[in-house]
């Protein structure tokens, strides 16, 4: 069996040794294989956030000691953005996002003890993220704007009862809030 494994000399060493060696030969072919996966470049997307003084979030913690703390749902939040940027943007944009302010799904109820806290989600407390953004392309900006993403009708749009994880209302309103503003997957473009 003789199987080029890559280019130049090397390459063609391998080609050449691989039947001849036997199981010393495998070892090589190995080493080769592995040398060439950790030098194949993996491009993707990469989307950077910053939150401007989310100490001064609208809602964005649960202020009366129980449920999430701020710094889970910055992370959460940071953890959305990168993986629907990941799937929506071509791997050579990049893409830079400014949270300004953060007002989660529904309102905290105080006086109830609970591990994770008690949110009341109600028809007239939406969540609503305000944030700037620009995108590069080829070191180039191609669009720049400062958006609040808000939905009204999220609880007729959504049904959380088959989600996993948290912020699943906030999720919802940046995957549209995505596809509305980069209208066209990765893989279309």
């Amino acid at each position: 069996m003789c199987r080029r494994l890559g280019g130049g000399w090397a390459g063609f060493a391998v080609t050449v040794l691989l039947p001849l060696a036997g199981p010393a030969a495998a070892q090589v072919q190995a080493q080769v294989v592995q040398a060439q996966v950790a030098e194949a470049p993996i491009v993707q997307a990469q989307v950077h956030v910053r939150y401007a003084d989310p100490d001064r979030f609208t809602d964005a913690e649960n202020r009366f000691g129980s449920g999430q703390p701020l710094r889970f749902t910055l992370a959460e939040l940071t953890r959305i953005f990168r993986d629907l940027g990941t799937a929506r943007l071509r791997p050579d944009e990049r893409l830079d996002i400014i949270v300004l302010d953060v007002d989660l799904a529904g309102f905290e109820r105080p006086g109830f003890a609970t591990p994770t806290g008690l949110r009341v989600v109600t028809d007239a407390t939406p969540p609503r993220i305000r944030l700037a953004y620009v995108l590069h392309r080829g070191g180039r900006i191609v669009a720049q704007g400062e958006d609040t993403v808000t939905d009204i009708n999220f609880l007729l749009t959504s049904n959380p009862r088959f989600s996993t994880g948290s912020l699943y209302y906030e999720r919802q309103l940046l995957r549209d809030w995505f596809a509305r503003r980069f209208p066209e997957p990765a893989g279309r473009r």
